[in-house]
């Protein structure tokens, strides 16, 4: 059982500890998510010893003759639930689906990556300092542990905290913070800008110049060598 002062880890450790395949999945998790460059490893056996009993216990109902009733329909419907409100599962979703989960999908459901989804910060980076340093609240509640694994409900709660700079709109950081955010959707709607005037009346005018079908098959048959040239040559020949 052990002390109850100083509990066992909640997660399980690489059964090889030198397998270059996951130590270069990790480190791409690493870089992907911000997480610590010393010690960003937890985080990342945290969120897969996580993954891992929900499956196993999705695994564990999906076996049983029946789960329409009684407990094992209530810890299905509960389970369920519970990855819903966790912002893993969508509506409608069933124990096939908590197969599918990856460890991506519980990383982006942690606090630090939903700052920076939120436009809160420029990068992961600085979405975890921020958290750590207290500017990042979930309504009156300041947060800062940025493996907080986020709800429906506290995301759309998730903002600056009030006693934050941040609050402040002239704040230096907040306007680079805005700036960014406000060029990367001007780069996302480049795509769907309306041609200028210029571009249309070029394309309408290299339309008019081109030639058409008639135009081709005209010159095509002026440039034809007649048929009794043909015959004559194949004759003598």
């Amino acid at each position: 059982m052990g002390h109850p002062k100083f509990a066992r880890p909640k997660y399980d450790t690489p059964t090889h500890p030198w397998k270059k395949a996951r130590i270069e999945e990790e480190h791409a998790l690493k870089e992907q998510f911000g997480l610590k460059k010393i010690g960003g490893m937890k985080e990342i056996w945290k969120a897969k010893s996580k993954l891992r009993r929900w499956r196993q216990n999705a695994m564990k109902l999906i076996g049983r003759v029946d789960t329409s009733e009684g407990h094992f329909s209530r810890e299905k419907d509960d389970l369920v639930e519970s990855l819903y409100r966790r912002g893993l599962l969508g509506d409608g979703a069933t124990l096939d689906d908590i197969l599918l989960l990856t460890v991506e999908h519980v990383l982006s459901r942690r606090l630090q990556s939903q700052v920076y989804y939120c436009g809160l910060a420029t990068s992961m980076r600085q979405a975890r300092q921020l958290v750590i340093h207290g500017h990042i609240g979930i309504g009156d509640q300041k947060m800062n542990v940025p493996s907080y694994i986020i709800t429906r409900d506290d995301e759309n709660m998730l903002t600056y905290h009030h006693t934050s700079p941040l609050m402040d709109a002239d704040h230096p950081i907040r306007k680079e913070i805005e700036d960014t955010r406000a060029a990367a959707e001007y780069e996302e709607g480049g795509d769907n800008e309306t041609p200028s005037e210029e571009f249309v009346a070029g394309v309408v005018e290299g339309a008019e110049t081109a030639p058409s079908a008639e135009d081709t098959e005209v010159e095509a048959a002026e440039t034809a060598p007649p048929a009794e040239d043909t015959e004559v040559k194949g004759g003598d020949a």
